[in-house]
């Protein structure tokens, strides 16, 4: 069982209030209690935190992510501007999946820069709500034990 940390960032707490066009209907809440559900039926617990402040966001990450297999993270906002938020994930060293919403490479220029890509595992990015599931996946299948398929390899030639 694997323990999968899911951080968002500020302004996600007014999910399905807030710009509908660009960030859907679907609550916070909604997405929280499915990433749970569906953690849970491969196996893995999910802990959750929500923040607008980015200090919050980082004694967070210092508390509870070395007891963390694995982070998702909407770093939202702070995605262009917090180095911060960028040292405290290199400083926990688990693996980061970066999430976002709306496809930020379709938007404005500023938000096209993001101080998390080169240090994430991987992004997702512009499927709405799915964002999430789809971070779930990969998270999920990261925390799969690895075969070393390289001996079969070796000998099948």
């Amino acid at each position: 069982m694997g323990r999968i940390l899911v951080i968002h960032g500020p302004n996600l707490n007014l999910l399905g209030q807030r710009e509908r066009q660009i960030y859907g209907q679907t609550s916070l809440a909604a997405i929280n209690q499915l990433l749970c559900e569906c953690a849970r039926q491969d196996g893995h617990e999910v802990e959750i935190f929500q923040s607008n402040h980015a200090g919050e966001l980082v004694d967070y990450l210092q508390h509870r992510g070395p007891q963390a297999d694995i982070l998702i993270i909407n770093p939202a906002a702070y995605t262009h501007t917090s180095v911060a938020i960028r040292d405290a994930i290199l400083a926990v060293n688990i693996p980061a999946i970066e999430v976002h919403l709306s496809n930020v490479y379709q938007r404005e220029s500023f938000r096209q820069h993001s101080y998390f890509a080169d240090i994430a595992v991987g992004q997702v990015a512009g499927f709405g709500p799915h964002s999430y599931l789809l971070a779930l996946q990969a998270a999920c299948y990261l925390l799969q034990p690895q075969v070393d398929d390289s001996a079969a390899r070796d000998s099948s030639g």
